[in-house]
């Protein structure tokens, strides 16, 4: 077919037209042709560089696959509220009902949400699963811990971590709008969490008890950007400790038993103060500064430390009769906390605990706490004396009955002994009747 079509260049017309066009151009032209090209080619790609580089680039605004799975802190705080119940809110009792409804009509433009027994697990594995943060370790942790306390302390953690936003407890009503919660002189672009001042009572700091608890952020109301490392740390330290309370008590997470002191100390207000005081140490602007609790005690005005907005104790804890908290008709406050969530009280056994009584009934005043510290003591070797007259008395008994029986023991055997002879003499009486009948017989 080739040699048909006249050679490689198809026709014998086709050959001959293009002999014709080549011949009309000069020959130095043609000579210089490929460069002209090359040149053309060359002045196109500069002038379009650009086209070339978006054709492989992400588009505009969108952050590369890498910088996607980098955790980012928002500019501004979620418009979002988080609180967490035994039911979902169409369910609630007045009480509670009347105090959530407080930060729907004081936010409208917020999102409103609560988080149940019935439903936290499936938000815990939903955002800590393979689809989500994908840590199973947590997820499982979650799972196996069926303290309620510690679960609740723990959930409020992993939703501010998760999605942020504010949280507040059940028992916690609004007075003022979120609006209000960072003062206009602050940009809320160099905040990444709103505290509040719970305790501050540095006086009790060398107490063996309350010591820790003396000096305390609120953790029953607080806001957070989402996905804080100090969120994350505070989450995994809480795991951490309580895998190791329930190694050392020979149980599993399901089975370990906590008293109020290692609730306070291990997931509530110490140790998220202490996460607190330990990330701003760690983020701290100046290298000379030491962040110490002296930053926070009487503090008249809010203050930021290490991008934490710290909030006076009226903010979140006014009314406490403790701290010089004040109370909730101060400009300064911004909830209430009406204290009847937890309840403690009939729920746990903090009456046996040596803090109960300085906490409850004294609520921080020297006097009172050395008073009932005395009387506790009292109390104690009471106790002590009543258990040791009791272990005495039971020991006395005890030796009574072994001597009762050890006196029955002996006369039972002496009466054995004095009845042994008689028998074998009966027996033996017996013996010699028979045979005088035998013989009585065989002679008659």
């Amino acid at each position: 077919m080739i040699a048909k079509l006249g050679g490689p260049l198809g026709s014998p017309s086709l050959a001959a037209t293009t002999a014709q066009f080549r011949n009309r151009l000069p020959t130095q032209f043609r000579r210089a042709l490929p460069i002209y090209i090359v040149a053309v080619c060359l002045i196109l790609f500069i002038f379009n560089l650009n086209l070339f580089h978006s054709s492989v680039r992400a588009p505009l605004g969108r952050p590369s696959v890498s910088a996607q799975n980098a955790p980012k802190v928002r500019s501004e705080f979620p418009k979002k509220i988080w609180q967490t119940w035994k039911v979902n809110p169409l369910q609630f009792e007045e009480r509670d009902l009347n105090t959530a409804r407080t930060w729907l009509e004081k936010n409208p433009d917020y999102r409103y949400e609560v988080l149940t027994d019935g439903n936290d697990l499936r938000y815990v594995e939903y955002h800590f699963g393979p689809d989500g943060f994908n840590r199973p370790d947590i997820v499982n942790f979650y799972r196996e811990v069926k303290a309620a306390i510690v679960k609740a302390d723990l959930l409020r953690y992993l939703i501010m971590y998760a999605e942020g936003g504010l949280y507040a407890d059940i028992d916690v009503e609004a007075l003022k709008p979120l609006s209000k919660f960072i003062p206009e002189r602050y940009d809320e672009k160099d905040i990444d969490m709103v505290i509040g001042v719970e305790i501050d009572e540095p006086d009790w700091k060398d107490h063996p008890i309350l010591g820790p608890k003396s000096r305390s952020f609120c953790q029953w109301t607080f806001m957070c950007k989402p996905q804080l490392p100090v969120m994350m740390r505070l989450v995994e330290k809480i795991m951490s400790w309580l895998n190791g309370v329930a190694k050392e008590q020979g149980v599993s997470l399901a089975d370990v038993d906590l008293d109020f002191d290692q609730i306070i100390s291990g997931t509530g207000p110490s140790a998220f103060t202490e996460a607190i005081m330990t990330e701003m140490e760690l983020h701290k602007e100046s290298p000379n500064t030491k962040i110490t609790w002296d930053l926070f005690h009487d503090l008249d005005e809010s203050k930021v430390v290490s991008r934490v907005l710290v909030l006076t104790v009226e903010a979140f804890a006014a009314g406490q009769g403790h701290s010089h908290s004040g109370n909730h008709d101060s400009r300064a406050a911004l909830v209430k906390h009406h204290y009847h969530a937890s309840n403690w009280p009939s729920r746990h056994p903090r009456y046996s605990h040596p803090a109960y009584g300085e906490v409850e009934r004294c609520n921080w005043e020297d006097e009172c706490r050395k008073a009932e510290e005395e009387k506790t003591k009292k109390e104690q070797e009471e106790a002590e004396k009543r258990k040791k007259e009791e272990a005495e008395a039971a020991e006395a008994e005890r030796k009574k009955k072994e001597e009762d029986e050890k006196q029955k023991k002996e006369e039972a055997e002496e009466t054995a002994a004095k009845q042994k002879p008689q028998d074998l003499a009966a027996q033996a009486g017996k013996g010699d009747d028979g045979k005088k009948q035998k013989k009585s017989g065989w002679f008659s």
